[in-house]
């Protein structure tokens, strides 16, 4: 569904042959087909698989497909993006076996592509993170691992060809919504697995992930592998300029949602650089209120970024604190579980959310009273505030004795008079 969604927005097919080298053993061993997921419309990308007779560039009863089946929002890119990816399945024509490699075997297909070496050891790199994944699992070593659907010659297609897509897209930054993994189980080679497979699962810890109503798998290793290894960054569509949009379909068409990954192409804007946070809200109306001084402390010594608290009113007419805490994504279920150890809430509720912030750096400027830090902050290379370290205002008026709004009005002139000076 992912190399779907880059030719759909752009990427030649031909190039993606080209690129795949000797792993396309014949010209219609990749090919596309338009098709509709609940209304929208997608580019779907088939591979005939092993041992399958050759056909025409279209599935017919003699031929092996190969599809992806996922569901996703949206991932956006500063010029590209990708999001995930299904686990191969395949239907298989006159009893073919499908092929289990090891990873030295995946590793001797890639180098007969026809990959940049940059391309070659990044899909390496991928395949070694699925056989690490695989070999943790299943408790055996490294060398010993055989990759069962995701070695076969469609998988290492898909890794190589989104290898190539990328690359040839030549994105600056790569950003990925958060995965919705489906739920349900699956049938693997080992048997029947709860949803997310536990490779899968393995491969997307550190990513944000939800489950949604779907009771399909909708995240797979293949998927999660790519998603991980290539997004810098998650949340929600940053700023930028939208220039093109593709959609990579799935081999199932959902009824209450379009199995597709979209990919969205764009320029950022010429602003400060958007970074996802994560905010964590509380409602309290029966605790002492000398616990919130201790509660905000130890939330931003595990890492929260701001704790604030508002007064609202609350049921039966009762004034209450709302609690908010503004945190990085991975640290919720952390602070999270001091919210509910340290107050006596019941519930939180969370959202994710992208905040801009001002590049900043301290200097120290001297004024007539003494040194004085000032905390600079810019917006592409503009400043936007200064304003002087209120401690060491307090520090110089506690020396000479005069108020601190006076020495806080001497820092600025002085700050001010600086910038006048430089050249």
């Amino acid at each position: 569904m992912i190399l779907g969604a880059l030719i759909d927005v752009g990427v030649p097919l031909e190039d993606v042959r080209r690129a795949l080298g000797s792993l396309a053993i014949a010209p219609d061993t990749v090919w596309t087909d338009r098709v509709t997921r609940a209304g929208v419309s997608a580019t779907r990308f088939c591979v005939r698989g092993e041992h399958a007779p050759a056909s025409g560039a279209s599935q017919h009863a003699g031929a092996v497909v190969h599809a992806h089946d996922h569901h996703h929002d949206h991932v956006a890119g500063d010029h590209a993006a990708d999001h995930s990816h299904r686990h191969p399945t395949h239907v298989h024509a006159h009893g073919a076996v499908q092929q289990h490699r090891t990873l030295a075997e995946i590793a001797a297909l890639i180098d007969r592509s026809a990959l940049s070496s940059e391309g070659k050891a990044r899909a390496k790199h991928l395949f070694q993170r699925l056989g690490t994944a695989e070999a943790a699992i299943h408790g055996v070593p490294l060398e010993r691992v055989h990759l069962h659907e995701v070695g076969a010659l469609d998988s290492i297609i898909d890794v190589v060809g989104t290898v190539f897509a990328l690359e040839s897209l030549g994105a600056d930054r790569i950003l990925a919504s958060p995965m919705n993994v489906g739920g349900g189980s699956v049938h693997s080679a080992h048997g029947l697995y709860p949803v997310p497979a536990p490779a899968t699962l393995r491969l997307l810890q550190g990513a944000p992930v939800y489950s949604g109503a779907q009771q399909v798998e909708l995240v797979t290793p293949t998927g999660a592998l790519l998603v991980t290894d290539y997004a810098t960054g998650y949340g929600a569509m940053p700023s930028m300029r939208v220039s093109r949009i593709g959609y990579g379909a799935g081999s199932r068409d959902l009824p209450d949602t379009p199995n597709v990954v979209r990919v969205v192409i764009g320029e950022q804007e010429d602003t400060a650089a958007s970074h996802s946070v994560v905010v964590i809200e509380a409602e309290i109306d029966d605790m002492n209120p000398q616990i919130f001084g201790v509660l905000m402390d130890r939330l931003l010594g595990e890492g929260a970024l701001d704790v604030f608290y508002t007064a609202i009113q609350m049921k039966k007419n009762r004034p209450g604190t709302l609690l908010s805490i503004v945190a990085p994504p991975p640290a919720r279920e952390r602070l999270t579980a001091t919210v509910f150890r340290e107050t006596t809430t019941i519930g939180v509720r969370y959202r994710d959310m992208l905040r801009e912030c001002l590049d900043r750096e301290t200097i120290a400027v001297d004024t007539p009273l003494g040194s004085i830090r000032f905390k600079i902050a810019r917006r592409n290379g503009v400043v936007m505030n200064a304003a002087p370290e209120f401690d060491d205002c307090v520090r110089l008026a506690t020396e000479h004795r005069l108020p601190a709004k006076q020495v806080q009005a001497v820092a600025m002139q002085a700050y001010l008079d600086s910038q006048h000076r430089t050249p």
